[in-house]
């Protein structure tokens, strides 16, 4: 159902809804058949990066590595999903570069919700430990986060639902030939409750 396997990078600060949209493309992606992978940065530090930091050279390492597992899935087809921080341009511009060296596409989400917005929906409370001096190199607070200035898309959940933005992931998807349009058309006469096109 798709032409050819990519990731789809989505950044921005902890609590921007990263997550929340990746899983929203997701079930969008279940429902059409098209086969995806979810790289989750919180899921990918507690397995595969366990034994890093938030050091800049940790961060670097943790953006390289979630980086060439979302490469490799693409290269055998699949649409990685990656919802990760990646708090500085470098880091991302090399797991671009990576993705052009292979030939699979690579698009980059920024997720822009507000550091104020971030910080008052603060679900794991650690905006306000950060701010008491508990946890160091806290991206936002006393580490930077270096907004990207080319990013693909560019959403705000706090001025959209996940549901408006996920739609504007799958058009682009669609635009960038990622994804045939009449996939879509197809899934939505399903959910309108029309006739299956394969009956």
């Amino acid at each position: 159902m798709t032409t050819s396997g990519a990731t789809i990078w989505f950044t921005g600060l902890s609590g921007a809804g990263k997550s929340t949209l990746s899983s929203m493309l997701a079930e969008k992606l279940d429902s059409r058949d098209i086969r995806h992978v979810d790289l989750d940065g919180d899921e990918l530090r507690r397995g595969l990066n366990s034994d890093l930091g938030f050091s800049r050279e940790d961060r670097t390492e943790n953006v390289r590595r979630a980086g060439e597992v979302a490469l490799l899935f693409a290269r055998h087809g699949l649409i990685s999903l990656v919802s990760l921080i990646a708090p500085y341009t470098d880091e991302r511009r090399h797991v671009r570069e990576r993705h052009v060296e292979s030939g699979v596409p690579f698009i980059l989400v920024h997720v822009a919700t507000s550091l104020q917005v971030c910080e008052s929906r603060d679900p794991k409370g650690l905006y306000a430990r950060a701010r008491r001096g508990e946890i160091e190199h806290f991206t936002g607070i006393t580490d930077p986060y270096e907004a990207p200035t080319a990013a693909e898309l560019v959403v705000n959940t706090a001025g959209q639902s996940p549901e408006e933005s996920a739609e504007r992931v799958l058009s682009l998807m669609v635009a960038d030939g990622l994804i045939d349009a009449d996939v879509l058309t197809a899934a939505a006469i399903r959910a309108d409750g029309g006739p299956d096109v394969g009956e």
